[in-house]
């Protein structure tokens, strides 16, 4: 059976179903459970062999499944959840998109939370293992779906990839015995990311002593340094920009994103800042965050006062989430780039995710991979977010495309 085949099995018309379907179902972090139970009933139908509900932090669930044995070998990756669609409703008011559940078809695209970031790729991934099946195939190569909770932050107490590590504390992927190749269906555009950034949250307290205005000589005046360590965090984003840029990437940066300080009328005893570092792939997370310790520290020394640094979003890493990337010319990169051209007739575009997410967990074990999607993550996050549904079903064809010629096929056996 040719990839092709495999290919033209896809029924447009039912993958529009099921991303609708897939809208319909809340997942809000961390509310993940009815949508994962669905997604486990749906692979139930393709060409899966094993299929598991596996419950993680605070009895979460991760879905998992595998088929075929040997290689080449494949890993389809996704996270649960949603983040919040508090402002959809407010933005939308009095519109057929005032439900950010209902999943409305509008210009050709489905309207919804998750419809792109990332229910179209996990329903991308459903269906091009169903087209699979549909022509009385499986695949030859060992592929596994792997769905976790828990990737998205903003909700309190989650955001922290608990559902991939407890990924790989399950063994949902070897050791041992890496799989070859990854992707992971964050939005892309459907263009072929090969590289992301690596960030860091640096959480910065500097603490004086606050006293009356008319006696400002008994404060130490926390504002006061926080407006030096400012100047030197800038300052240090500049130099940043003066290393050369990565070819897809771009450059590293430093960004203050939060400022708070100031009493009634007296000394402001404490400086609250939160910054966010872009971090390459060729820089160290350990080494960009000690160069923000020992500047605050310096300021600390030179005005006098205390200072705290915490790093308050660790994903892979204990500061933040590590940068990861592989060649261009990987070898499944390539074969991924053919099955786009044999399905759209179009160049493939290789570029950087304008994000950080998990592959780079995955990356550790020894599987390189990529993000490929449907859906734009610019919408993502927003009362904007939809996906394409010509755009869903090529991504969905190039998808099983690229299993049937990367994993190769085999007859699935038939039962009376």
């Amino acid at each position: 059976m040719n990839p092709e085949a495999a290919a033209e099995a896809v029924d447009a018309d039912q993958l529009v179903e099921l991303v609708q379907q897939a809208i319909r179902i809340p997942s809000v972090t961390p509310h993940e459970e009815d949508f994962s139970r669905w997604v486990h009933q749906q692979l139930l139908h393709g060409a899966w062999d094993n299929t598991q509900i596996s419950l993680c932090a605070d009895n979460r669930p991760n879905v998992y499944a595998r088929v075929g044995q040997g290689g080449p070998s494949l890993v389809l990756a996704g996270h649960l959840d949603t983040v919040h669609a508090d402002d959809w409703a407010d933005h939308w008011s009095g519109t057929d998109r005032a439900d950010p559940y209902a999943a409305p078809i509008v210009d050709r695209e489905i309207w919804g939370r998750g419809a792109a970031d990332q229910k179209a790729g996990i329903c991308a991934v459903l269906e091009a293992l169903q087209a699979i099946d549909r022509t009385g195939c499986k695949p030859k190569g060992a592929v596994t779906a792997l769905f976790v909770c828990d990737e998205e932050s903003g909700q309190p107490g989650s955001g922290v990839s608990a559902g991939m590590k407890a990924a790989i504390a399950d063994g949902a992927i070897s050791e041992n015995h890496p799989p070859e190749f990854l992707i992971y269906t964050e939005p892309s555009t459907s263009a072929i990311y090969t590289a992301q950034m690596g960030f860091l949250i640096a959480d910065i307290t500097l603490t004086g002593r606050s006293a009356y205005f008319g006696r400002p000589e008994l404060g130490v005046d926390a504002l006061k340094a926080g407006h030096h360590l400012l100047s030197a965090l800038w300052e240090h984003s500049e130099d940043l920009r003066t290393q050369p840029p990565h070819p897809l990437i771009g450059e590293a940066f430093l960004l203050v994103t939060e400022v708070r300080s100031g009493e009634s009328i007296a000394v402001p005893g404490q400086f609250d800042l939160s910054l966010i570092r872009k971090v390459l792939p060729h820089e160290s997370l350990d080494s960009a965050a000690q160069t923000i310790r020992d500047m605050t520290a310096q300021v600390a020394l030179d005005h006098g006062v205390e200072s705290k640094v915490e790093f308050s979003a660790p994903r892979d890493h204990p500061v933040g989430g590590t940068p990861d990337e592989i060649p261009t010319d990987h070898p499944a990169v390539q074969a991924l780039g053919t099955s786009i051209t044999a399905i759209t007739g179009e160049t493939p575009r290789i570029e950087a995710a304008p994000f950080w997410s998990e592959k780079s967990f995955l990356a550790a074990l020894g599987v390189p991979g990529v993000y490929f999607a449907p859906g734009d993550i610019s919408h993502a996050h927003t009362p904007f977010e939809r996906v394409g549904i010509d755009e869903l079903v090529a991504a969905t064809r190039t998808l099983a495309h690229f299993v049937a010629s990367w994993c190769g096929l085999e007859k699935a056996p038939t039962t009376n």
